[in-house]
């Protein structure tokens, strides 16, 4: 999380519990609530009374810097309680897209997301050096061989010799730490000009704080953090399933989808999906509804196996005397509401095959003719493939049993 940086509605967060090594640095800043201070003396000196003049307000300390087993983290200075005020950090103190030279912004459009803007922004302030108003805290991110994040072409009109990965190092910085069972989030007051972090359990003395970035999976977390995780209970697996081309019923098949379908989904980097790619969720019992598997996505599998146009006209005419969504009924006819689910989960199927090769093909990350980042990235590659795999697994397991059960 970028202290300091601040995005519209959230701020920027770039960490995961536990597995990163980057720098964090946070702070709160009220005469009433406490706030961080290094312990160690590398980042005191002129930060804290530059933190102050930006705040407008003392800074106290609750909140350390220190070093673990992942690289510097985040401690607790003090006992702190449930409910305890952990990081309040005021506009004024804030880096924020707004900041973008107008120059910059002349070039940018609103398909540029405000985390590539951000990064921007401290690209430029980096280029300013010292002259920068930011220049202690930028001084302060951590460097480029700490990322592990894997993105857009420089200006090189505004930043002479800044190079891509310059631009992705930028993105990628932040400095608190994500843990997927914590309940903490940032909030914002918007009255009193303010953000803040509340504790959601206890921490003892020298204990690692933790926060929520959100309910994301680990695709998200790797793109948009750089970091995954050994289980992540919000993982998800994007499928494509296209009417095959060889249908001769293709055109038909086509129209009937194309005037009944839904807009396309936005995902949470603001990309949109395609009409035939369907988002599928763990399916927690085999033997429940199926929640985790979309419903637009056993529709289309009930279009796929349709062999007659008639039953493609009966298909529209019951959707246009019910909600108007196609296919979300059952077949009355058992065997062909079994088809359906057969071919879906033949697609399926096929991909825990080639999500399993994928794995195996990936050295062991003990192996020691691994070095370290290629071994840290690899484990990231197995967590994103063996987390989407348990997904399309459970997939696989409700499908069978709901075609055992209509058999």
């Amino acid at each position: 999380m970028l202290v300091g940086a601040r995005l519209t509605g959230a701020w920027c967060f770039r960490h995961r519990r536990p597995h990163c090594a980057k720098a964090k640095l946070t702070f709160s800043s009220s005469s009433e609530s406490k706030v961080l201070h290094s312990i160690d003396d590398e980042y005191d000196g002129d930060f804290l009374p530059w933190l102050e003049r930006k705040a407008g307000v003392e800074i106290l300390s609750v909140l350390s810097i220190g070093k673990s087993v992942y690289g510097r983290s985040l401690f607790a200075s003090e006992k702190l309680r449930t409910g305890d005020c952990i990081l309040k950090v005021p506009y004024a103190a804030q880096l924020t897209p707004d900041n973008l030279h107008p120059k910059i912004k002349s070039l940018l459009d609103d398909e540029i997301s405000n985390v590539a803007k951000l990064a921007i922004v401290i690209l430029f302030e980096q280029k300013m050096g010292k002259d920068s108003e930011w220049a202690p805290y930028i001084s302060r991110l951590p460097q480029l061989e700490e990322m592990h994040n894997t993105a857009l072409e420089c200006f090189p009109e505004v930043f002479d010799h800044i190079k891509l990965k310059d631009f992705m190092h930028a993105y990628a910085l932040d400095f608190l730490n994500h843990d997927g069972l914590s309940e903490a989030v940032v909030l914002h007051d918007e009255d009193k000009q303010l953000s803040e972090v509340i504790a959601d359990r206890d921490y003892a003395p020298k204990e690692e704080v933790w926060i929520t970035y959100g309910k994301f999976s680990n695709s998200t977390l790797l793109l948009d953090f750089g970091f995954s995780l050994p289980y992540n209970s919000h993982d998800e697996v994007q499928i494509q399933i296209k009417v095959p081309d060889h249908d001769p019923l293709l055109e038909v098949k086509l129209e009937v989808l194309q005037s009944h379908c839904l807009p396309r989904a936005r995902d949470v980097n603001g990309f949109k999906s395609s009409n035939d790619s369907f988002t599928i969720k763990e399916v927690r019992s085999a033997r429940g509804r199926g929640k985790g598997l979309p419903q637009s996505l056993r529709a289309f599998a009930r279009v796929l196996c349709c062999t007659s146009p008639q039953e493609l006209c009966d298909l529209a005419t019951e959707a246009a005397q019910n909600d108007g969504r196609l296919a979300r009924r059952p077949f009355r006819n058992s065997c062909q509401e079994i088809l359906a689910h057969q071919i879906l989960l033949s697609h399926i199927i096929q991909l825990t095959k080639e999500y399993s090769a994928s794995i195996e093909l990936l050295e062991p990350v003990t192996s020691p003719s691994i070095c370290k980042r290629l071994a840290f990235r690899k484990q990231m590659a197995r967590d994103l493939l063996i987390g989407e795999l348990r997904i399309l697994k459970s997939a696989s397991a409700w499908l069978e049993n709901y075609c055992a059960t209509l058999a």
